[in-house]
């Protein structure tokens, strides 16, 4: 069972493998920071965020100062893909953005179908519970949602 994680990654939980959603490339152990699975290239921030005083006759010009940031930038190692940006200090390691249950996960997956695909531009079902009537949900009643008239 493959489980989406991100629009860029899921896990394998079969193998307990991070992957690319886009070339399916195996990364690095599900219980392991992705990143650690990745390429990284170390972007000096004034090339993304270019100076807007001349550098020359102006000591701060609203870029990033190097000394201070530092943009990665995280590829698959067999597509190429971006995965993932973050801005850090200098000298900081990548950060852990996302840690999970991997036992759990497997115990909440293991009843369900696989999602291949995350549903676009489609609401939930909307489950009813006893004390709800669907009121304000095409049943003539407005309760200050802005009716259509």
């Amino acid at each position: 069972m493959k489980v989406l994680i991100t629009e860029n990654l899921r896990i394998d939980l079969e193998k307990e493998l991070w992957e690319c959603r886009h070339c399916a490339a195996a990364l690095i152990g599900a219980r392991d920071n992705y990143k650690r699975g990745l390429l990284v290239y170390d972007r000096d921030p004034r090339e993304i965020h270019k100076p807007l005083l001349d550098p020359s006759k102006y000591p701060f010009t609203y870029s990033p100062d190097p000394r201070w940031c530092r943009i990665l930038e995280y590829y698959c190692p067999q597509c190429g893909s971006m995965i993932e940006t973050e801005y850090l200090p200098p000298g900081h390691p990548p950060v852990r953005d996302i840690e999970l249950d991997i036992d759990a996960l497997k115990g909440q997956w293991s009843s369900r179908d696989e999602v291949t695909e995350a549903p676009v531009g489609t609401d939930p079902p909307r489950r009813l519970h006893s004390h709800d009537h669907g009121h304000g949900h095409g049943h003539g009643h407005d309760h200050g949602r802005g009716a259509r008239k």
